[in-house]
């Protein structure tokens, strides 16, 4: 299992917009990978749904983690796209 341990940078946490942006880079990864709270039970980051049923708020750690093989550079864009908040999909996700 490979994990990263990242704050979420969006302000408002991951909530419609945001949320919109991580499920679709998380869908683009072409592994599967889970999200969930520090602590929490993960859930597939693939999923709207799932993802906005965190409650993920700005400021707060989450963990992305996946048991693929050679997932370390997708985990590394996903929590490189959550740290910074960015607000459009980049190219290289």
């Amino acid at each position: 299992m490979v994990e990263r341990r990242v704050n979420v940078g969006w302000a408002e946490g991951l909530h419609a917009r945001p949320a919109s942006i991580f499920v679709r880079a998380a869908t683009a990864a072409g592994v599967p990978v889970t999200i969930a709270k520090a602590g929490g039970t993960p859930v597939n980051a693939a999923s709207m749904l799932a993802v906005l049923g965190l409650g993920a708020q700005g400021g707060e750690e989450i963990v992305l983690a996946t048991e693929a093989d050679g997932a370390e550079a997708a985990l590394d864009r996903l929590a490189k796209l959550v740290a910074e908040g960015l607000e459009e999909l980049p190219e290289t996700v």
